[in-house]
């Protein structure tokens, strides 16, 4: 479940009549606990609780409580014994009546009638995996209300099927934006009088409904009709009483979808929401999904939260500001300075959405601005700060009007804190006919038309702020000497998942530069937008994006075509998860990166230590990787460009499924013994080596294969395979087809032992998986194998540096770490090892290999578990990294950045000159 789920849910609960014995479950249940969960709460096998409640392990402790003993129930749940075993972090307690609940952990609490509960549903987010921050729990509200406009948006398109079209979508969403003005001006004193759109929709129109769209459309027609016109246009005198507000918003059509009288009561009961509450910081994020057949499944799921928003707006610009207000102190003239350098700085975000970072930049602006004002004794000024320098580019109609919307309010808000509400209402309305977010295609649109050049002017005048023209900003604009950043959490799509529209913008950008671009993520395009845009002004762009575009194949396409322009990675933030309102966080790992051509001697890069705490490094230069080091790429070698030995891919079978074989296949052959131990492997892949699982080959060489074909069920198999292959419509393939007992590719006998790294295996290991596979067992491509190699290359793999190295060089499939051996083996740097070395880490993998042996049939997923991890084997690992990274620098690095800086470091001096050096390989004879 997602929150607006969850809140529906939750809203439903408070409405119903009270059950002291059901509602514990109905209240985890509105959490997303499954049927079978409460199943084994009420029957009492997992339920736990010594005070008659119902106690949930590591989650909450909560009791129904007789009439008015609620607060002396929540001090038994608090005091209870199994409360404190069971780890619960809520205890709650209500008789239906009152309602009261703590959080154990932060010590916060609640207290409220039952009926208001759900407005503190955020509070109790955890419960269902969602990790909160507190304005989430302050912003309840806006989640409440997404939650009833979609209950209206989806009754209304019932009801007005022709609505859902194509063509006039966009005069549906246009419509609900209207009614969240209507709603948020209500609640605000923008109209004069308190609920007053809610009132006149409830008492002008008929209680059935039929004539609600025309109630409605009359008010709209009143605040697109200027005062002095509206006896002219014969405005009905209960709709006059509306201001007039135009700017775009109520111009054009005035039509209204016809309303059912289910859809006129989420109409009131929206109405009766309080608006004051609304934060365009989150709310924009909420309503777009509103309108999106796509999205309106996932909602809640687009929630950015102002932190995470932080880690790009502070150190792009915000810091600078702070910084210069620090320094100037009390000074007159300081402050003045950096006022009016404010004044001009301009923020854009080309993939705006519904405006969460322009909206975030304006009110910490005007935050700034305010403190200015009160030094200079000078509260209640005018803002100098421009909306019209919050620039976006939006390519769906109905968010970009939601980003209109939510600086619009955003900037309501910020005069009524910092100037009083009085003055805020004088100069609010008409709202201004200036536009500034462009709704388009961000990476078609020229980003000089919507963002000139600083240092030039534009005056290109319109007159509707809700309706704007592809190819530029109906605005006037003067921005001598500015500043203008870029930033943005741009649309990722790994090259996998992009339709041939968006592939095909991609092409238009990186075609005529490389051949490669077909394999970069579609947020690439963005900051090669960025980079052009940079050549022509000056500019600082930082996006967030997936981290793979700083790892693997995509370094080597994207990053040398942005430092040919100039540009260097100004700041950074190593990977972190961009959490969302998904039930159980389904966030997605991502960076942020900062580039520009004008660069600061020390940049800062921020991540995390290796306990998890936030840290910030200053360094000289930040490479494609997110490292502190030279702008050094990293290239597939086709051999090690050190001593280590050669690796290879498994052997490949294109056997049609007529040589691999699983239990029950092999059972049905009915091969004697002798036959199976001439015949008959255990082949690896992923699955088999990671998970245990059990896979078997027909492994034939030349010099039994006469004998094998003999036996009957081996040589149908064959046979299969023989017709498998010249079927094939590769050429290569049917040439196998002369000798079919054979794998397609074979890279062992099958005599000897080999080292096994799959292909694939997850982030969430603390060590790469690695092992050895001894005789009558094969490596199955498209893993890897070492094949007759010494034991120390086994402790290498298994090292904790190596695994660094990986997840910087060679890229993740999703989440899980991918493997290469010619960018992630042999370009990785090993300092020139002695026999002592070499000795030292094979009695390093001989005692990892021993250390699993102990926990035999443990798998290498139990046994890598990192919950789980024996302690031994533990250990194990422990010595081979001290071992291992002494070699490197005589001690153990800190941390994983300072391992990649060395092996950077080691990396730029190994491949100086040719490219790569040439080392001989340390393979067995």
């Amino acid at each position: 479940m997602n929150a607006v789920e969850i809140e529906e849910a939750v809203s439903a609960l408070a409405e119903s009549p009270f059950d002291p014995a059901e509602f514990p479950f109905q209240f985890l249940e509105a959490f997303g606990n499954k049927p079978a969960t409460i199943k084994r709460l009420r029957d009492g096998h997992s339920n736990s609780s010594d005070v008659g409640g119902v106690l949930q392990r590591n989650n909450i402790h909560l009791a129904a409580a007789a009439e008015g003993d609620v607060a002396a129930t929540l001090a038994r749940l608090k005091s209870s014994p199994a409360t404190t075993k069971a780890k619960a972090q809520f205890i709650l307690a209500t008789d239906g009546d009152m309602f009261e609940a703590e959080d154990i952990e932060s010590g916060e609490t609640v207290a409220c009638t039952f009926a208001e509960f759900p407005e503190h549903f955020g509070f109790f987010l955890p419960l269902a995996g969602i990790s909160t921050v507190k304005q989430v729990r302050d912003s309840a509200f806006d989640i409440r209300a997404t939650s009833r406009l979609n209950r209206l948006y989806v009754e209304l398109l019932k009801d007005n099927p022709e609505w859902s079209k194509a063509d006039r979508r966009p005069d549906m969403n246009h419509f609900m934006a209207r009614l969240i003005f209507c709603f948020f001006a209500e609640d605000t004193d923008i109209f004069n009088g308190t609920g007053l759109f809610t009132a006149t929709v409830d008492q002008m129109s008929e209680k059935d409904a039929s004539n609600t769209h025309e109630v409605i459309a009359e008010i709209f027609r009143a605040m697109n009709t200027p005062i002095n016109d509206r006896q002219t246009a014969g405005i009905r005198s209960w709709a006059n009483v509306f201001p007039y507000v135009n700017g775009g918003l109520f111009s054009g059509s005035l039509e209204v979808p016809r309303f059912s009288r289910i859809a006129r009561s989420y109409l009131l009961h929206i109405g009766s929401l309080k608006w004051t509450q609304i934060n365009p910081d989150i709310f924009g994020s909420m309503i777009q999904a509103v309108a999106d057949d796509e999205e309106r499944g996932a909602l809640g799921m687009h929630y950015t939260s102002r932190p995470n928003i932080l880690k790009i707006l502070d150190p792009l610009f915000l810091d600078s500001l702070r910084e210069q207000l620090e320094e100037a102190g009390d000074s007159g003239r300081k402050l003045l300075n950096l006022r009016n350098r404010m004044a001009r700085i301009r923020v854009f975000d080309p993939a705006c959405g519904s405006g969460n970072f322009l909206v975030i930049a304006y009110k910490e602006m005007r935050e700034i601005e305010a403190e200015i004002n009160r030094r200079r004794g000078e509260e209640g000024r005018a803002s100098d700060i421009p909306l019209t320098n919050f620039r976006g580019i939006e390519l769906r109609d109905f968010p970009a009007e939601v980003a209109r919307l939510a600086l619009i309010i955003a900037e309501f808000q910020c005069d009524t804190l910092y100037r009083g509400q009085k003055l805020a209402l004088a100069e609010f309305l008409p709202l201004n006919a200036q536009n500034w977010i462009t709704c388009g295609n961000a990476l078609r649109i020229d980003w000089l038309s919507i963002c000139p050049p600083t240092g030039t002017s534009v005056k290109l005048v319109g007159d509707d702020l809700f309706h704007t023209p592809l190819d530029q900003a109906q605005i006037d604009f003067e921005n001598e000497g500015g500043e203008t950043y870029i930033c943005g959490n741009p649309p990722y799509l790994g090259s996998t998942w992009q339709n041939k529209e968006q592939k095909s913008d991609l092409e238009q950008i990186f075609g005529h530069r490389t051949s490669g671009w077909k394999s970069l993520d579609y947020v690439a395009g963005w900051f090669m937008k960025a980079a052009d845009y940079g050549l022509h002004t000056p500019a600082v762009a930082a996006f967030v994006s997936t981290n793979s575009i700083c790892q693997g194949q995509q370094v080597p396409v994207l990053w040398p075509l942005i430092f040919d322009t100039g540009h260097e990675i100004a700041f950074a933030h190593t990977s972190f998860k961009w959490a969302n309102l998904a039930s159980h966080n389904a966030g997605v790992i991502v960076v942020v990166v900062a580039i520009a051509r004008n660069v600061a001697k020390e940049r800062p890069l921020f991540g995390f230590d290796d306990v998890g705490q936030s840290v910030v490094q200053s360094t000289k230069n930040i490479n494609a990787y997110l490292i502190p080091g030279n702008n050094v790429i990293v290239t597939k070698s086709p051999k090690p460009i050190t001593q280590v030995s050669e690796m290879e891919f498994g052997n490949k079978a294109s056997d049609g499924g007529n040589l691999l074989l699983d239990s029950d296949e092999l059972s049905r052959l009915e091969l004697s013994d002798e036959q199976k131990e001439k015949f008959i492997c255990r082949i690896f892949g992923a699955a088999e080596f990671i998970q245990g699982k059990s896979e078997y080959c027909i492994w034939i060489n030349e010099g039994n294969a006469e004998e094998a074909l003999a036996i009957e069920p081996i040589a149908k198999r064959v046979e299969g395979v023989r017709r498998m292959r010249l079927e094939s419509s590769k050429d290569a393939t049917r040439a196998k087809a002369a000798k079919p007992y054979l794998f397609d590719e074979v890279k062992q006998t099958g005599d000897e032992d080999s080292i096994f790294i799959p292909s694939v295996s997850s982030e969430n290991r603390p060590y790469l998986p690695v092992g050895i596979l001894g005789k009558r067992t094969i490596a199955k491509a498209p893993n890897f194998a070492l094949y007759r190699a010494d034991l120390w290359n086994m402790a290498i793999i298994a090292s904790r540096i190596h695994l660094v190295w990986v997840a910087a060089v060679c890229g993740k499939l999703k989440t899980d770490f991918r493997y290469s051996n010619t960018l992630g083996w042999n370009t990785f740097p090993v300092p020139t090892l002695t026999e002592k070395n070499k000795d030292d880490l094979t009695r390093c993998a001989e005692d990892i290999l021993l250390a699993r042996e102990a926990h035999f049939p443990a798998t290498i997923a139990d046994l890598y578990d990192p919950e789980n991890m024996p302690a031994n084997l533990r250990e194990a690992h422990e010595r081979n990294d001290e071992v291992l990274e002494r070699i490197y620098i005589g001690r153990r690095f800190k941390n994983d950045t300072e391992r990649l800086e060395k092996l950077f470091e080691l990396y730029t001096k190994m491949t100086a000159g040719s490219g790569a050096a040439k080392k001989k390989a340390g393979a067995r004879a």
